[in-house]
């Protein structure tokens, strides 16, 4: 259980909420079983009382009682109905803000392991199953417990040893079913969590990779493994179904022998409809026993869901952010001996010295894969370096706060996300105080006028369901919320990747008219217009091996300059 104590606290803030629908839980069942257990005297009563020619029967009052008991229920059952589920939901929302509260800091070193569809599937479908603690769990087993101190209570009232006996019973059964199922169905709840977890990941890939499968006719192949992965999780389900059959038939014997036996005991002790009320009692109370059986059947997969969620929310972030706010105006940089390695192998930057000043514009060039993005990343501090510092604006970049970092930062990054939301829902993103007039013009000083021609304009809906943009449009768009954003330091990674010569030339001239008087730092492997940067770095193998500005490179007969002959040719 002290693995599912982070996730049982959240519960407190919900404590009135789940225990008044425990309460009405309990109403409901008690009302539940007074119907069946008046009702059930009232026609034997009636029966008898008619035949012994005993026309002063009152039976007034028995039939308000069992319009009440029914009347009762229902009301019970409905807002026990409304009120657990609403707490459950609001259990759910807090455990989901919980756990990507804890997320956020991870990614993305910490979360760089997973796949997209296993971290879905933890964030969404293991959260749901959480909720089986209160519903099928702690609810049921409250209200069974107390309907067993209520019959034998009421019963007491009539004959102590027969309450005591059926209670003794009732007792036994809540303690030693759910031991035995939870026993029965632990392992095939953790295969159910593993077998779920592991065809909604590969269903994802197969989606997502559709095209390439079908163009290399690898389809039928990664289907087969799907379809077995399929076929390997209806089996856990019907092992699961089987238990919870065979937990349902073990309590209908244990409610018809106790049955049998209480009308064995009552007849010699009791008489005329009094036989019919413990009988119908019976019957009524093991209805409440019903979930139990079952109840720890998915006990062990709560226990894998909350094992898979905790294995993410208990680690500890890679960067950690200290809380000192620091000053944003006007960046510059020194990177010093800085060396950096995604795992155990090979190193994606080996000491790397770079010095930038305040208002230098900086190119990075070199082929793919020779770490230019990753230089950009430790900038934001996605990562820390492996050794060496970063320097920015004289401190060391482990020292800055996120937010002033975040604030002193905009970045276009390679693939620009596009949100299900409005056109205005993904610019506000950036500068969330920004207004329409300042939407429209930076979307027009970025190309992007199009969009708003649509009669929709800045409320035209985006993303799935919407309108899907071009990669060159993608990308326009991640340079307007840069430009939206307005931070001292500008950092672009392929900002003109996907677009034509034409629309590479006019975007260009908007990066230098929007970076005068701040840092920029610009990833590409395409060397056009490149004299206009200050200083032009050009990287292989994780290494700088010439650095200058377009000049100065072209005169020394550089690799930089190599690089510009062939494009010219």
């Amino acid at each position: 259980m002290k693995l599912l104590r982070p996730f049982l606290a959240l519960y407190r803030l919900h404590t009135g909420r789940l225990a008044l629908g425990i309460f009405l839980a309990i109403v409901a069942l008690l009302a539940s079983i007074a119907l069946l257990t008046l009702s059930g005297w009232f026609l034997a009563a009636c029966s008898l009382a008619g035949a012994a020619g005993l026309y002063g029967f009152n039976y007034m009052l028995p039939a308000a009682g069992v319009r009440g008991a029914a009347i009762l229920r229902t009301a019970a059952r409905y807002g026990e109905r409304l009120v657990s589920h609403d707490g459950t939901f609001r259990i759910l929302e807090h455990l989901r803000v919980f756990t990507f509260d804890k997320l956020i800091p991870l990614s993305p070193g910490g979360l760089s392991h997973l796949r997209q569809g296993d971290l879905l599937q933890r964030l969404v479908a293991d959260i749901d199953t959480l909720d089986h603690l209160y519903l099928r769990l702690i609810s049921p087993l409250l209200g069974a417990l107390a309907a067993i101190l209520a019959v034998t209570l009421g019963l007491g009232w009539l004959n102590w040893s027969l309450a005591l006996t059926l209670g003794a019973i009732m007792l036994l059964s809540l303690l030693l079913l759910p031991p035995l199922f939870y026993y029965l169905g632990k392992s095939g709840g953790e295969a159910l969590v593993h077998w779920r977890s592991l065809y909604r990941d590969r269903l994802t890939t197969w989606l997502r990779g559709q095209a390439e499968l079908k163009i290399y006719g690898a389809e039928p192949r990664f289907y087969a493994v799907l379809d077995e992965t399929e076929q390997q999780w209806l089996r856990v389900q019907r092992s699961r179904a089987s238990l919870n059959g065979l937990s349902q038939a073990v309590l209908m014997t244990v409610t018809g022998i106790t049955t049998v036996l209480m009308l064995w005991l009552s007849a010699d002790s009791q008489a005329g409809a009094v036989i019919a009320l413990f009988l119908f009692c019976t019957l009524a109370a093991f209805e409440a026993l019903a979930p139990v059986g079952s109840a720890f059947l998915h006990l062990g997969e709560v226990m894998a869901s909350a094992r898979r969620v905790s294995s993410l929310i208990l680690q500890q972030p890679t960067v950690v952010f200290p809380s000192t706010k620091t000053n944003t105006a006007g960046i510059c940089l020194s990177l010093r001996n800085v060396s950096f390695a995604y795992t155990a192998g090979k190193a994606a930057l080996q000491n790397i010295s770079l010095e930038v000043a305040q208002g230098e514009h900086v190119a990075l060039s070199g082929c793919t894969g020779c770490g230019k993005s990753t230089l950009l990343q430790l900038l934001t501090r996605a990562w820390d370096p492996s050794e060496g510092m970063i320097l920015m604006n004289g401190r060391a970049l482990k020292e800055w706060d996120e937010a002033s970092l975040r604030k002193a930062t905009s970045v276009v990054t390679q693939r620009v996300h596009l949100f299900n939301g409005t056109l205005r829902d993904n610019l506000l993103i950036a500068a969330a105080d920004s207004s329409d007039r300042q939407l429209a013009s930076v979307l027009d000083r970025v190309g992007l006028q199009t969009l708003l021609a649509h009669k929709q304009g800045l409320n035209a809906w985006l993303g799935e369901g919407g309108r899907q943009l071009s990669g060159g449009e993608l990308r326009r768009l991640g340079l307007a919320r840069a430009l939206l954003h307005n931070g001292p330091l500008l950092l672009l990674d392929e900002p003109t990747e996907g677009l034509d010569s034409q629309t590479e030339r006019q975007i260009l001239a908007l990066i230098r008219q929007a970076a005068q008087g701040k840092t920029l730092i610009m990833v590409t492997h395409r060397l056009q217009d490149l004299a206009h940067f200050d200083k032009i770095c050009v990287m292989e193998d994780g290494q700088i091996i010439e650095q200058g500005n377009h000049v100065e490179l072209i005169s020394k007969r550089s690799r930089y300059c190599s690089l510009c002959q062939q494009i010219a040719l």
